[in-house]
């Protein structure tokens, strides 16, 4: 498969743990696409934002079921996704998440 850096990445993910990460570790979200490998999550993250990576964590995060609020039946099954969690050097700051509350 022929991907570019710019498929890598697929939307920043902007939780309440999340922005804690932001705001004292410089730790950001994304979720990425599923055959993504942290050396593919630094290149992307390198060339598309210019800013410097120290670390990448990946994790897959499982299927999900609940049930629709006002049925007991009806079961919605969420699909599983991979999300990377990277840390950039204190300097840098990526400024797309600045002002994220």
């Amino acid at each position: 498969m022929n991907s570019s850096v710019y498929d890598v990445l697929r939307r920043p993910l902007v939780t309440e743990k999340s922005n804690y990460q932001l705001n004292t570790l410089n730790q950001y979200v994304f979720e990425v696409v599923d055959n993504a490998t942290r050396k593919t999550v630094k290149d992307a993250v390198e060339k598309i934002f210019d800013v410097t990576v120290t670390r990448v964590n990946i994790i897959n995060v499982p299927a999900k079921r609940s049930r629709r609020a006002k049925s007991r039946r009806l079961a919605v099954r969420k699909s599983g996704y991979k999300k990377a969690i990277v840390t950039l050097v204190p300097e840098d700051r990526i400024p797309f998440f600045e002002g994220v509350e």
